[in-house]
C-alpha cells in the first residue's frame, strides 16, 4: 500500500489509533477452530463490526467522511467483501482445494491489513510500537 497517512486532527488520530489496535488483534481462526470456513472468517467479520463502530464514533464526533481514516476503514470492508460473501455461513468441511482457496482469500486480506496497519503506524507516529 503506497502513500502516507497524516491525521488532520486529534479525532482522526484517535480513530486511526483505534483502527491500528484492532488490526493488531486476532482476526484469524481461534485455537478452537472447528475446521469450517464460517468459523475461519468469524474474526474478520467481528473486526469489520469494530471498524463500523470506529467510523461511526469518528463521524459522530464531527469527523469528515472524506478523511483518510474513513477511507482506510472503508477499504477494510472492500478487502473483506469477497471473504464474507464466499465463506461466511459456509459450514461444509474443507477439502484440500477449498482450504487452499480460503487460505488465499485470507492471505489477500492479511496483506491489505498489514499495509493499512503500517500506514497508520507511520502517520500516527507509533511505528516503533509492537504488540
Amino acid at each position: 500500500m503506497a502513500g502516507q497517512w497524516v491525521p488532520r486532527d486529534h479525532d482522526e488520530l484517535t480513530a486511526g489509533w483505534r483502527l491500528w489496535l484492532e488490526l493488531g488483534s486476532s482476526v484469524w481462526p481461534r485455537p478452537g477452530w472447528d475446521g469450517s470456513p464460517d468459523e475461519a472468517v468469524r474474526g474478520v467479520c467481528e473486526f469489520l463490526g469494530s471498524c463500523d463502530r470506529i467510523l461511526t464514533e469518528y463521524l459522530d464526533s464531527g469527523g469528515s467522511t472524506d478523511a483518510e481514516v474513513a477511507g482506510l476503514i472503508r477499504s477494510m470492508h472492500l478487502a473483506a467483501s469477497w471473504i464474507r460473501e464466499l465463506w461466511q455461513g459456509d459450514t461444509v468441511p474443507l477439502d484440500a482445494e477449498r482450504m487452499a482457496l480460503l487460505h488465499s482469500d485470507l492471505a489477500g486480506f492479511a496483506d491489505h491489513a498489514l499495509g493499512v496497519r503500517t500506514l497508520l503506524a507511520e502517520g500516527g507516529g507509533w511505528a516503533s510500537l509492537t504488540l
